[in-house]
């Protein structure tokens, strides 16, 4: 016999797991909140415990340190991007899209994206993260860099592998650079905002694929 909690192989049950990921999502979501107010290098796991409700003991059941936290939020925070540029282009080839097409589809939702989660830019906008930090962002970062090589490489096949890499990290660091300014913004002026950082990253793609 088993007991309610447990299955014959001894695991958890869904149950139990169920209430472990609830507590890991209320965790990341606490952390969200202190590291927006706090900043990422000032935010500490008492805070993150406090903000969440819960014993810095219970916390550490789930994440050991600041740093696996935040890999935590990058990784849901990369979750949520794929999911908002595949509908962006879900049914729809990217070549048969204008250039200034195509990156409103690529910057519109990003700039949704941070709207709704103001501690991606925390997170992921600053130029000099501390080590753990950059470590934990470094599987979000690759995903956003790997989508935008596939588009300029769907784009121009003409460049070389080498040439399409370089444009599409130039291209990424248009959009950092860009949306700390779009999504400081609001109301009329941030589409206005977003509009100038299109226009940019279309005239860079557009002389750089030639």
């Amino acid at each position: 016999m088993t007991s309610s909690d447990e299955t014959s192989a001894g695991a958890p049950a869904p149950r139990r797991q169920a209430r472990g990921q609830r507590r890991i999502e209320e965790i990341l979501g606490a952390a969200a909140q202190v590291f927006v107010r706090d900043g990422y290098d000032a935010a500490t796991t008492n805070a993150v415990a406090k903000e969440a409700g819960i014993s810095p003991g219970s916390l550490y059941q789930y994440f050991r340190n600041k740093d696996e936290i935040a890999h935590g939020l990058a990784e849901r925070f990369a979750a949520g991007l794929a999911e908002l540029q595949a509908a962006a282009f879900d049914g729809v080839d990217p070549l048969s899209l204008t250039l200034e097409e195509l990156v409103r589809r690529v910057i519109d939702p990003v700039v949704a994206f941070n709207v709704a989660h103001p501690a991606f830019k925390t997170l992921f906008a600053r130029t000099d993260p501390p080590p753990g930090l950059a470590e934990a962002t470094a599987p979000l970062d690759a995903s956003i860099h790997e989508r935008a090589a596939r588009l300029v490489a769907a784009r121009a096949p003409h460049l070389a592998p080498d040439d399409a890499q370089r444009v599409s990290v130039v291209a990424t660091q248009i959009v950092r650079a860009t949306m700390p300014l779009v999504v400081a913004a609001s109301g009329d002026e941030r589409e206005r905002m977003a509009a100038e950082a299109r226009a940019a990253l279309v005239a860079y793609l557009r002389a750089a694929t030639g």
